[in-house]
């Protein structure tokens, strides 16, 4: 039997899905988009105008946004004697571990590899911006946190905030380097109660370099991003792999795990046809948000020969199912700066957990690398492509990447059928520009409500992450449970998003990806 999830949307009777032709170069099919539910669920989470999903009648421009790289970059550089030494490039890169808040300690916490391919660390911050390495006791007078003799190349570290078993509340996955002759070999999972001191690993199912997981809590699915080779000319692409638990999550045998998404034709390149490096994804209010890091080139040896990384960056996607990514903007979320002597002339990647929130902002931490040209013409694992890797941060509004504008006199935008079964008052996050934002109530057959037309609303004039809409007689909690349409106007300015107020205060019920410091939990209630 076919599943129905939370919004409403019904998933095919084989998930996850087998008819995706690696070979067909054309954006990614997204079968909610053309065919959407006929009554859309927006009773959890911040509703986001990332796509079409939600309307039918806009007479608003889709917009989309990207952050603002923090002035103070790069945040965090290699200084140990595990992060810097000579046998292998100097990194703190976290494109292998994670950025989370956690609300037991009320501390930003990061897991970073320690040098390329060197060893797992560990650090802590206060505030996000102003990090320490914590001396720990698994290697001795260090911040690591595995021992000495497990590499990490690539993975993921996680902090389960829905298990109710503490001693697996951070998971980890760790794909080792690469061996002479050998790119397909099992990864390692962990479990951890503190997220210094791991268990026994686990392997998975073979796969390739670059590989990840993360957790899908719509449909409480652990995912494995699988790294796959296909040749000729899609090269790198990824397989999806998904499971109830986490450590069965990465038992499969081979053939089972089904071909995902790649590039594709509308994808930027500068050097060479463009592949997907990894993609990587959390939670956030009502869907979920995803990197995927493209591949532009040059190739392997031309870069080893430079010691230059290669360019790679972060272009933002969002998924209202977990498998199918919607990718409307192609420009980098997070982009390199190609520039001699920049800190992040390339290899930009993105880091587990994907983003946090801090007051009316998101933090989307990344990895950057300036290369090393010291080491150049030295075998891959040692060579300076990869060198002088380290942690940046980019800043934008909450829900900011993606708005409908307003760019003339009444401009409207005209929900399809809606229904919340939980929450009480309608609230927006918005951008008016100093003119005044109006929000009808119509049945299903687009007629005005009683009380609930423009003219009755008090509307809202302003900047705000957090503004609710009010009528002057009517009582928007009295909707609950029956179908409506939402139609939105004003006549300047952006409208991110809109919600059911869940405590009085403006609390969505959605999740809150990698968390923050006004957070208790994985949702914002």
């Amino acid at each position: 039997m076919s599943e129905t999830l939370y919004n409403g949307i019904k998933l095919p009777e084989e998930w996850p899905p087998k008819d995706i032709d690696p070979y067909d170069f054309q954006p990614m099919r997204v079968p909610y988009l053309s065919n959407p539910p006929d009554v859309i669920d927006i009773t959890l989470g911040r509703q986001l105008f990332c796509d079409n999903f939600l309307y039918d009648d806009c007479g608003m421009v889709p917009t989309f946004h990207r952050p603002v790289k923090y002035n103070g970059n790069p945040l965090f550089v290699p200084t140990t004697k595990y992060e810097r030494n000579e046998e292998l490039p100097s990194a703190t890169v976290s494109k292998c571990g994670g950025i989370w808040h956690d609300p037991v300690d009320n501390l930003f916490k990061m897991w970073y590899m320690s040098s390329y391919l060197g060893n797992m660390a560990y650090a802590t911050s206060q505030d996000g911006i102003h990090w320490e390495r914590p001396e720990l006791d698994v290697v001795a007078g260090s911040n690591l946190v595995l021992p000495l003799d497990i590499h990490p190349d690539s993975g993921t570290v996680w902090l389960d905030k829905e298990t109710a078993d503490e001693s697996q509340r951070f998971k980890m996955l760790i794909r080792e380097p690469n061996r002479p002759e050998k790119g397909h070999f099992p990864a390692l999972m962990f479990t951890s109660a503190d997220g210094i001191h791991w268990s026994k690993p686990v392997q998975t199912g073979d796969m390739d370099d670059r590989s990840t997981m993360f957790y899908n809590p719509f449909r409480r699915k652990w995912v494995q991003s699988i790294r796959s080779w296909i040749s000729p000319q899609r090269n790198r692409c990824r397989l999806y792999w998904e499971d109830d638990d986490f450590l069965q999550s990465g038992r499969w045998q081979d053939g089972q795990p089904v071909y995902w998404t790649g590039a594709d034709i509308m994808d930027r390149s500068r050097y060479t046809f463009p592949e997907l490096y990894n993609l990587d994804a959390n939670a956030y209010e009502s869907v979920m948000l995803g990197f995927y890091q493209i591949l532009q080139g040059p190739p392997n040896h031309i870069c080893e020969r430079v010691a230059e990384p290669k360019l790679t960056e972060l272009v933002l996607a969002t998924s209202r199912d977990g498998f199918h990514f919607f990718r409307p903007d192609r420009t980098p979320f997070i982009g390199a700066r190609r520039e001699p002597d920049s800190w992040e002339y390339g290899y930009v990647e993105s880091t587990g957990g994907i983003a946090l929130l801090v007051g009316d902002e998101m933090w989307f931490y990344y990895s950057a690398y300036g290369g090393d040209p010291s080491r150049a013409r030295l075998h891959w694992a040692i060579n300076g492509m990869c060198g002088n890797g380290a942690l940046g941060l980019a800043k934008m509004r909450r829900d900011g990447f993606a708005s409908l504008r307003a760019t003339f006199e009444n401009a409207w935008v005209r929900t399809r059928k809606l229904r919340f079964t939980e929450g009480n008052g309608l609230y927006v996050n918005a951008n008016t520009t100093g003119e005044l934002l109006t929000v009808e109530v119509q049945d299903e057959s687009y007629h005005p409500l009683p009380g609930f037309t423009h003219a009755d609303c008090v509307g809202f004039r302003g900047n705000s992450t957090c503004a609710e809409i009010r009528w002057r007689e009517a009582d928007f909690a009295n909707l609950k449970g029956r179908p409506f349409r939402l139609c939105f106007k004003m006549n300047r300015g952006d409208l991110y998003s809109f919600w059911t107020d869940k405590n009085g205060k403006g609390a969505s019920g959605g999740y809150v990806a990698a968390g923050g410091p006004a957070f208790s939990g994985s949702r914002d209630v």
